[in-house]
């Protein structure tokens, strides 16, 4: 079982990577989505990015608790989430993906209020919310984008 919570938390290692393992991450989710998840219909990719927040959540809980920190640079699985939030609903076409892309890694390394606070939520709850905040302050800014141009 642990070897499952830790390849969840890691998204299958990716948290490893030995430079921006959370840049790393948010890479692979939008290339993910760009190539995939772009396929999906709005509510079963919605109900695809809830299940993964509930069971990342989980993960990155317990994998958290097993190395005693409070959010350890492996656990990544809060940036695949966030970025397919940001991504969510993002129109078709790869430059929407890196837009929102740099977009989350911004929200996301800046922390602006209120997404800071969240960090404070316990356990898995703070490690996830934060991420998640973030990619929709992504999605609306890259709407509000869209409903401009």
């Amino acid at each position: 079982m642990k070897s499952v919570v830790r390849l969840a938390s890691t998204f299958f290692g990716a948290g490893y990577f030995p430079v921006a393992p959370g840049t790393f991450a948010s890479l692979e989710a939008a290339l993910i989505y760009g190539f995939a998840a772009r396929r999906l219909a709005p509510l079963p990719d919605l109900l695809l990015l809830a299940a993964v927040v509930l069971v990342g959540t989980a993960a990155a809980d317990s994998f958290a608790r097993t190395l005693n920190e409070k959010d350890p640079r492996p656990v990544v699985i809060d940036e695949i989430v966030g970025q397919g939030a940001a991504l969510f609903l993002c129109p078709a076409g790869w430059p929407w993906i890196a837009g929102g892309f740099f977009l989350f890694r911004v929200f996301d390394v800046l922390k602006p209020w209120p997404i800071r606070r969240l960090e404070r939520l316990p356990g898995g709850w703070g490690i996830m919310a934060d991420d998640v905040l973030a990619g929709v302050f992504t999605a609306l800014v890259l709407q509000g984008i869209r409903g401009i141009l």
